[in-house]
């Protein structure tokens, strides 16, 4: 059980350490709505998300009043869209009609974003699949709060080699699409490796077909907080400096339990896990590259800076789990270019490129995240770099995930204004070398030798 004083002993990383709860996501089966009929389709998806989540803004708004914790964002995650839309969507505007009702729903219930535009192809695609993969750019450009993603790859099944083809030129479209936007549909697609179902956090959330009617899941951040516990060990030895980071995930992890437990009940839907994730926000003090520079780095992208990532993930989940039972998610530290303050000086000084940040995301949550790319890049180096990902992922059993955007227009050094939690990001030079007669081979890359272990 919580009590009150444990809230009240994180009253001062609330007020001076940019704690807060990220999201309080909603998550929704629409596995009941699906018929062979667009129109009823869609009034049923609309029907369904407008009843589940219609006081879901409202219980996040008293929770906060309660307890004096912000939640910056209130979402709802859907059933992966390809499978719901089989039956009635049979061309790529049918499921675009689809994402315009979700968006409206999203709409009418007020929430900042709704993710589940999605499909799951690690080993293939089906015709709905397809169509709906094709339907990314149209629809992303068409909507203001519906999120995308597709799972290319596991650990058990390989790599989709021509989902990550077409995801490229997807990619591209979406760039082209939203141009006007600096290309911001592309801020609300990820590609990934490993998906979880269970994941709260924008782009890559979706309600997995494992789960219940319903589910709250929370995610929490506070990379300002752990960057204050450890700036009052600076210089004391790794066993210190990691008890330290340990102790106050535990902290943090218990606030989002809180809000968990308190949300479910209002809404009187299952608990589902807290998501604790170090993701920072473009506000100073609230970066994961500053807790890296400040455990002893000059810049993020410094010799050590893997080193000093894997350190960070690592006892960020280790305090995590000891807070509650019910950890999942991604849970560890994001490494966004564009929402991090941080990484965008490392980036301008120069020491931070995309061949370190790959390397780095074989020890963090996620991936290459809200990285800006010149727009004239090839559809087929964009392909190349999902595949690079994607492979880390495969190989290392761990979540992986590229959201990249090829702004239309500018070049490397331009910077790029998306606004909000996005931020602005300095556009990053990618490889001019080709990979094309690799991303056209066609196939499936099979799974890893040991992901054979039943």
């Amino acid at each position: 059980m919580i009590n009150l004083n444990e809230v009240e002993q994180t009253n001062r990383m609330i007020e001076q350490e940019s704690l807060d709860v990220r999201t309080i996501t909603l998550g929704i089966s629409l596995l009941d709505c699906i018929s062979n009929r667009l129109d009823e389709l869609n009034k049923n998806v609309y029907n369904k998300i407008t009843t589940v989540a219609k006081d879901l803004v409202a219980t996040g708004a008293a929770i906060e009043r309660k307890y004096g914790i912000p939640i910056v964002n209130k979402r709802i995650s859907l059933t992966p869209i390809s499978i719901i839309g089989a039956s009635a969507c049979k061309t790529p505007d049918d499921f675009v009609s689809l994402a315009q009702t979700i968006d409206r729903a999203a709409k009418e219930v007020d929430v900042n974003f709704v993710g589940g535009y999605s499909a799951l192809v690690s080993k293939g695609m089906t015709t709905a699949d397809l169509n709906l993969i094709k339907s990314i750019p149209k629809a992303l450009s068409l909507t203001e709060r519906v999120c995308s993603s597709v799972n290319v790859g596991s650990t058990k099944t390989g790599i989709d080699m021509d989902a990550v083809k077409l995801l490229g030129e997807v990619i591209l479209e979406t760039a082209e699409l939203t141009k006007d936007q600096d290309s911001i549909g592309c801020a609300k697609f990820v590609v990934f490796c490993n998906a979880p179902d269970d994941n709260p956090f924008m782009a890559g959330a979706f309600h997995g077909i494992t789960e219940g009617d319903s589910v709250i899941n929370v995610g929490v951040s506070g990379p300002g907080v752990v960057k204050t516990a450890i700036a009052k060990v600076r210089g004391a030895d790794f066993g210190t400096l990691c008890e330290t980071i340990k102790k106050t995930a535990f902290q943090i992890t218990r606030v989002g339990q809180l809000v968990a437990q308190e949300a479910a009940e209002r809404l009187n839907v299952p608990f589902g896990i807290v998501d604790l994730s170090l993701a920072p926000t473009p506000a100073v003090g609230d970066s994961v590259a500053d807790i890296l520079e400040e455990i002893g780095l000059e810049y993020v992208g410094a010799p050590g800076t893997t080193a000093a990532l894997a350190l960070l993930n690592d006892h960020v989940k280790k305090g995590g789990v000891m807070a509650s039972s019910y950890v999942g998610g991604l849970s560890g530290a994001f490494i966004p270019v564009s929402e991090d303050q941080g990484m965008i000086n490392a980036v301008q000084a120069g020491a931070l490129t995309i061949e370190k940040l790959e390397a780095m995301t074989c020890v963090c949550s996620v991936g290459l995240d809200m990285i800006a790319i010149p727009g004239d890049t090839t559809a087929s180096t964009i392909s190349g770099i999902i595949a690079d990902e994607m492979a880390i992922g495969m190989i290392n059993q761990k979540t992986t995930a590229v959201r990249i955007i090829p702004v239309k227009g500018k070049k490397v050094g331009d910077i790029v204004e998306f606004g909000g939690l996005l931020g602005y990001a300095p556009v990053m030079p990618v490889s001019n070398f080709s990979c094309e007669a690799f991303i056209n081979r066609g196939g499936r890359i099979p799974a890893p030798i040991h992901s054979f272990k039943n």
